[in-house]
């Protein structure tokens, strides 16, 4: 995986996306003519493709992101079921992540380091659906104007993507990031970040 340049504080920043493809198993991101291909809660609400990047590239708050690319029925971001995520061995200060909830979530993932020690550490994922008042930690990152449901397009929802941080404090390298067993959260794209760029808020 390519590192990627950001800019720096008082450190060299430097960002890591990491490749979730082989990851995917849930589709949550639809386009308008294909309604019924995703299924991102039981009741089949999906986020609207075309509010949304294409797939590839993509900066929030000053972090490089891979974002998934839609298309019918292909699957787009992992839903959390404590999948093992290896990731290039290196120290990192935080693990970004663009995350949604099927409802307000606090959670932990495990961190895996090359020594074998692990640490817990805390995944707070708001609500899709910011009108439910669930909001806790993250900060939005792609807000969209209508949902999605398998028959028809609700304008008076509007569904957000997150972005996360969880730190990395121990000071060994990283190899691994075990996602919690918990359905209700989505991660859409992951990077890992050396230093804090200037741009990236708290």
């Amino acid at each position: 995986m390519d590192r990627l340049p950001a800019r720096a504080d008082r450190r060299q920043a430097e960002a890591v996306p990491v490749d979730l493809a082989g990851h995917a198993d849930n589709t949550g991101i639809t386009r308008a003519d294909a309604l019924s291909e995703g299924a991102f809660n039981i009741w089949g609400n999906t986020f609207p493709a075309e509010e949304l990047p294409a797939g590839g590239p993509v900066v929030v708050d000053g972090v490089p992101f891979l974002f998934p690319e839609a298309a019918p029925g292909r699957p787009d971001n992992v839903r959390c079921a404590g999948q093992l995520i290896e990731v290039p061995a290196g120290r990192y200060d935080w693990i970004q992540l663009l995350a949604a909830a099927e409802r307000r979530t606090e959670d932990q993932v495990l961190l895996h380091y090359a020594d074998g020690s692990v640490d817990p550490e805390w995944l707070r994922v708001p609500d899709f659906w910011p009108e439910t008042g669930s909001r806790v930690g993250g900060s939005p990152a792609f807000t969209c104007t209508r949902m999605h449901y398998p028959r028809h397009v609700e304008h008076k929802m509007g569904p957000v993507i997150w972005r996360h941080r969880v730190p990395v404090p121990r000071e060994s390298d990283l190899r691994a990031l075990r996602l919690p067993d918990n359905p209700a959260v989505h991660v859409f794209a992951m990077t890992l970040l050396t230093g804090a760029p200037l741009e990236v808020a708290a």
